[in-house]
């Protein structure tokens, strides 16, 4: 009899760190760990560890990836519109994003993961607000970190009041009417209509 040669896998970082994206959509964060997602991938309880020292470090990974993709996000809603609108656009994007993958938006901005714990997750954070800030640097060039804070506050505070269904929304309106409409109003107070 043949003995079975162990098996291997490319890229398991990667293929862990997607199985913990799909965990996370489905079961959330609780249902996030390294044994569920060596299961999903078909490896070894003990495999994780060799590229994960414990669950907040895979945490860290799958909310690293989940900023590159929402980086990624807000320059595509960027991208053949006016430069006058891509603060608008980008808004519209992060929020979004945040209903489109509430458990990832939800960890990316968890207190759980600390930022300065993990260098990759700083970068990929920091290169996000960056190109924000970068917008709003148009939008006020006298002072385009505070700008960039208050468009930041404003769409990640609309977002979340979106996430836990805080919002009376007018009739029949629907979410992207509202993000535009409280993101055209932060516009317009910055004088652009």
């Amino acid at each position: 009899m043949k003995a079975e040669s162990p098996y291997h896998h490319g890229d398991l970082r990667h293929a862990l760190v997607e199985a913990g994206l799909g965990l996370l959509a489905r079961d959330g964060q609780g249902g996030l760990g390294l044994r569920e997602v060596a299961r999903a991938v078909g490896v070894s309880p003990s495999a994780p560890y060799r590229h994960f020292k414990n669950r907040t470090a895979l945490l860290a990974a799958v909310a690293t990836e989940g900023f590159r993709r929402f980086g990624a996000d807000l320059k595509k809603a960027a991208r053949g519109v006016p430069v006058e609108r891509h603060l608008l656009e980008q808004g519209r994007a992060y929020v979004r994003f945040a209903l489109t993958h509430p458990a990832l938006f939800r960890l990316m901005f968890s207190p759980e993961v600390k930022r300065s714990e993990h260098p990759a997750l700083k970068e990929s954070a920091d290169t996000a607000f960056f190109s924000l800030e970068a917008l709003a640097a148009s939008a006020n060039p006298q002072d385009p970190h505070a700008t960039a804070l208050a468009a930041w506050s404003l769409v990640h505070g609309l977002a979340q009041l979106l996430l836990d269904d805080q919002i009376n929304r007018r009739p029949g309106q629907s979410d992207d009417a509202l993000i535009g409409a409280v993101t055209g109003a932060f516009m317009a107070g910055l004088g652009h209509r």
